[in-house]
């Protein structure tokens, strides 16, 4: 018996995991920094659910997708939800006036709520 009730509880496990959604970018603030490159804080919210399933990743954008700067998260944040993380030094090209954020979970990647931001407000234009 205490066998079939640990293994029920192991199939469980994955499906109890896909519960926590996908992750959404809830609110960016974008900085133009010394030397031409970009700050973002970006805030993410994901129903965590240990190391099988959080917000794992975020990127800047362009907005034809090609990827601009990406923040690796190295751990669940079940306790702090939503949080903030930032990333520096992200080079956008001239003429770019708009990017996207985008959140990634370790169970269903990109898909969640995404952000764009503009630059030129950002940077005071």
């Amino acid at each position: 018996m205490r066998g079939a009730v640990l293994g029920f509880l192991l199939l469980l496990t994955p499906a109890a995991s896909a519960f926590a959604g996908e992750a959404d970018v809830i609110d960016v603030v974008a900085t133009p920094e010394t030397g031409g490159t970009w700050r973002f804080d970006v805030t993410v919210r994901h129903d965590d659910a240990g190391w099988d399933h959080y917000a794992d990743a975020w990127e800047v954008r362009a907005l034809d997708g090609t990827v601009l700067g990406t923040r690796t998260l190295l751990h669940p944040h079940d306790t702090e939800q939503p949080f903030t993380r930032s990333l520096s030094g992200v080079a956008i090209p001239e003429g770019t006036t708009e990017v996207e954020v985008a959140a990634h979970d370790k169970v269903h990647a990109f898909g969640g709520a995404t952000m764009r931001v503009s630059l030129d407000a950002a940077a005071g234009n």
